[in-house]
């Protein structure tokens, strides 16, 4: 188990998209509408969510690290935890040929706008129940997800992550380190519920025993505080 940082957040030089102005901008409905996780969220006004949930190719340039550490191959079985619209398995179907991909969202609305060329493989379900069996899987991806759940529910994901994967397993978790990050995240994480202290983090890690990697999201790393 190890911290690993991809640099997924890049810096934002759109000031129409400035980060720090869009915190202080949301409130409370904008929440409301958020949790509906529909167009709103994904592809409506920014204040809602993502202001337009598009492909960008990042993946293609953040995977290699996993391919190369999880030695992921042709055959390999990879799941991806809140796989929204297939971007992910997407970029991964074309980085490893014949790799076998899975995706599973607890919501509707992305799956039916998912790329055509993995939607196939893309299911709904429940984070913390997952529908296969153990060790099934090569690698477990999940970004940016099981810390919008309840806080029960947010740990048995991660045990549920655990016991499907023979051994890999890459985990993005909501955080901060002190009360300032904690009123930012707050106001940022729109349909964030669980998102904690680094330490209680990894205080939880080591109770719940869990072997994979993780890394945080963070006030830092978002560029809302320096």
């Amino acid at each position: 188990m190890g911290y690993l940082n991809i640099n997924y957040y890049k810096k934002n030089k759109n000031k129409k998209d400035n980060r720090s102005d869009i915190t202080k901008r949301r409130t409370i409905i904008n929440k409301i509408i958020a949790w509906e996780r529909g167009k709103e969220y994904y592809d409506g006004d920014r204040l809602n969510g993502y202001g337009g949930f598009k492909y960008d190719g990042r993946w293609l340039k953040i995977l290699p690290k996993f391919i190369k550490k999880y030695n992921l191959k042709k055959g390999s079985k990879v799941l991806d935890v809140g796989c929204k619209k297939g971007f992910l398995l997407y970029d991964l179907k074309k980085l490893v040929p014949g790799i076998k991909i899975y995706g599973i969202e607890d919501h509707k609305y992305p799956i039916d706008r998912a790329v055509k060329e993995v939607k196939n493989e893309l299911k709904i379900g429940e984070y913390h129940s997952l529908p296969f069996k153990k060790n099934f899987f090569d690698a477990v991806f999940a970004f940016h997800c099981i810390y919008r759940l309840n806080f029960g529910d947010t740990i048995k994901s991660i045990k549920e992550i655990q016991r499907v994967t023979k051994k890999h397993s890459y985990i993005t978790l909501g955080a901060y380190s002190d009360k300032k990050g904690k009123e930012l995240y707050d106001k940022w994480g729109i349909i964030s519920t669980s998102h904690l202290h680094i330490k209680d983090w990894k205080k939880i890690f080591k109770y719940i025993k869990y072997k994979g990697d993780y890394s945080f999201t963070t006030p830092e790393s978002l560029g809302l505080k320096k």
